[in-house]
């Protein structure tokens, strides 16, 4: 770092010291080189510090960022979103000069601090996921490590401007990225622990964003009339032990509403559930845990079990982990017979050395690294569409969780036992074992630390799997994904493969047989009402916000189903940290409001149908078939054709939509 900061000042100096001519030339260097400090630990903090250093040598001297005065923050997720890394590590720095500006550490007449201020405050309300630290796999793609520290930089000036400055779009977005639910919530933890600390000092004037406000902050640190004033681990203990029967029942009505309206679990609702089984009160966690009666079920038939994973994995500090256990009750898991011993085995393991050692830098040493990956298996037996890839490249890992945790779950418990006994995984591809052990490096250069304690352990050896079958598929002239889904993900994925794309030249390949066979094999009204079976992978073509191709990302496809309006739609999952993306043209994603399960996200058949290129299928053919709706063909070709497809079909037969 210290090196790389010695060549920033060495080329800010050389910018200071050049001509207006020649200063587009050094310019580019120096935004060459705050792009790496930006990307480094402590970057932003050293940026800051030279900003005003920067402005005055002429970093924006002669660029559309000259006069700030002229900026438009409407721009700004435009740039971000579509924008070369250069103009994005600029943008980034422009923003660090408005708040120099701000803070009155550089003056830009006639733009005043106040005018910097509400510029800013309008750039974070219009880039609240990045403020949330969710980036997108367009943004992943496109900029790489820097993705993340985009989002760092903006939690940065939100730090400074304070979060009264967008504090209702806060809580709408924390909202509706609860509705999701996802697995790892540390980042809106934190962010609900900030507003509670402004709630706290009566610092704001919460207007509209006060309900929703009391409810998150209550969820996680007073969700019940026993607790309601955060009073502390102790002297909870102490008022759980002086309450009646009727007393703990209400606190076990509080804890499980608040839990399964927000999402979160607060880490008093652990307290609870190990007090409850510390003083004889288990007859009360079915209440606690606000389980249905397949959720009771299974309580009652795996009770021991269910009581050791609570002993053993319940604390405050994996409190989330409580949501994971009610809903994995709920999904009836531990009645598919291999599960309940599986999970027996997991209790009882011996973690390698180098597997402990990962998740206490991961999740810290407050507890054994064995107890949060205890944790974090009920949380996604419990939530398998909460899994997220994090800012990795790894979204084939995260979809081969996330759907061994809904369709196989003893085989993905037979995963995590094999790499953390043994730091190893052995899979087969077309009869040849592999050794995740003796394989080089996959797609991640990094270990997933931003994701669930699964995640952690897992993906590291299945990304190197995934791409050693890669490897051995080169000289095969199709997509390798025809031999690698089925032998990655399992015997359930359809073993006829169809692509949109021709893999030699990139040009759309027999699309009308394409489209035609995926709404003869998987839309209900024209297969003879045959449901998904099994969830599937499918492959998507991803498109910005203005419908431009970005790249190709896995996703699963899980079920196809009328909504509440009649509009038949594909609910499936992807394992970005945020389902809910514009990909443009008016497709836009939805997770929740059109009949989604929590985790999925949505589209009408023919929207998402327009954005496929790759999907698998059986030949098993069940129920008649009706004849295929020609306008709605006609549709789906002309989105697919004014957005991902719209450079390939050059030398396509299917270029033409006949009316």
């Amino acid at each position: 770092m210290s090196s790389l900061l010695n060549k920033l000042d060495h080329a800010v100096e050389q910018l200071d010291q050049v001509s207006s001519i020649a200063k587009a030339r050094h310019q580019f260097h120096v935004i060459d080189i705050c792009g790496r400090v930006l990307a480094q630990d402590d970057g932003i903090n050293q940026l800051y510090s030279r900003i005003v250093t920067l402005t005055e040598a002429g970093l924006f001297e002669g660029t559309d960022w000259g006069q700030p005065e002229y900026l438009v923050p409407n721009l700004v997720p435009d740039t971000l979103a579509h924008a070369d890394k250069a103009t994005v590590v600029l943008d980034c720095l422009s923003q660090l000069r408005m708040l120099a500006i701000v803070e009155g550490k550089l003056s830009s007449p006639p733009f005043s601090q106040q005018e910097a201020h509400q510029f800013l405050a309008r750039v974070l309300s219009l880039n609240l996921s990045l403020v949330m630290g969710l980036t997108d796999e367009s943004s992943r793609i496109r900029l790489g490590a820097t993705a993340p520290a985009i989002s760092a930089l903006y939690r940065f000036i939100l730090s400074h401007l304070g979060y009264e400055t967008i504090l209702s779009e806060l809580v709408d977005e924390v909202w509706r990225v609860l509705a999701q639910r996802p697995i790892q919530v540390n980042p809106i933890k934190a962010m609900i622990n900030q507003i509670s600390i402004l709630v706290s000092q009566e610092q704001i004037n919460l207007g509209e964003a006060k309900l929703g406000i009391d409810r998150l902050v209550s969820a996680l640190y007073g969700p019940t009339q026993g607790c309601y004033d955060d009073p502390g681990v102790d002297a909870y203990c102490e008022r759980l032990n002086a309450m009646d029967s009727n007393a703990l029942q209400q606190e076990a009505l509080g804890f499980a509403r608040a839990m399964h309206d927000v999402g979160l679990a607060s880490d008093y609702h652990a307290i609870f559930l190990r007090w409850l089984l510390d003083n004889e009160g288990s007859d009360t966690l079915p209440t606690a845990l606000g389980l249905s009666n397949t959720g009771l079920d299974c309580l009652v038939t795996y009770r021991q079990l269910v009581h050791t994973l609570i002993q053993e994995a319940i604390y405050p500090q994996t409190a989330q982990a409580v949501y994971g256990l009610a809903m994995m009750l709920e999904r009836g898991v531990l009645f598919d017979a291999p599960v309940a011993p599986s999970l027996w085995r997991q209790i009882h393991l011996n973690l390698h050395p180098d597997v402990a050692h990962t998740l206490t830098l991961a999740f810290g040493e407050q507890l054994p690294a064995r107890v949060h990956l205890l944790a974090g298996v009920m949380s996604v037996l419990g939530q398998p569409l909460g899994v997220a890839q994090g800012n990795n490249p790894t979204c084939q890992s995260a979809r081969a969780i996330s759907m061994w945790a809904y369709n196989d779950p003893d085989y993905l418990l037979n995963c995590i036992v094999q790499i953390a006994c043994n730091q190893s995984l052995r899979m087969h591809f077309e009869g040849q074992s592999l050794d995740s052990h003796t394989l080089l490096q996959g797609l991640s250069t990094a270990l997933p630390f931003d994701t669930d304690p699964v995640s952690v352990v897992l993906v590291p050896h299945l990304d190197k799997l995934y791409i050693e079958m890669g490897r051995l598929c080169v000289n095969r002239e199709e997509d390798p994904h025809k031999w690698i889904n089925p032998e990655f993900h399992g015997w359930y994925v359809g073993r006829e493969f169809m692509i949109a794309v021709d893999v030699k030249t990139g040009q759309l390949k027999e699309f009308d047989s394409f489209i035609e066979r995926f709404y003869r094999s998987y839309h209900p009204l024209y297969n003879g009402n045959i449901p998904v079976i099994h969830p599937q992978p499918v492959g998507i073509a991803v498109t910005s916000s203005q419908g431009r191709f970005v790249g190709w990302h896995a996703i699963t496809l899980i079920r196809i189903a009328l909504d509440q309006d009649s509009v038949m739609r594909v609910y499936f999952y992807n394992p970005n940290n945020d389902s809910g993306q514009d990909w443009g043209h008016d497709v836009v994603v939805s997770t929740q409001g059109k009949g989604e399960q929590y985790g999925e996200a949505s589209l009408p058949f023919e929207q998402f149908l327009s954005r496929l290129y790759l999907y698998h299928d059986d030949t098993i053919q069940v129920g008649i078939k009706s004849p295929l709706p020609s306008e709605a063909l006609n549709e789906i070709k002309r989105m697919a054709f004014e957005s991902w497809a719209q450079e390939r079909i050059e030398n396509s037969t299917d270029a033409v939509v006949n009316g």
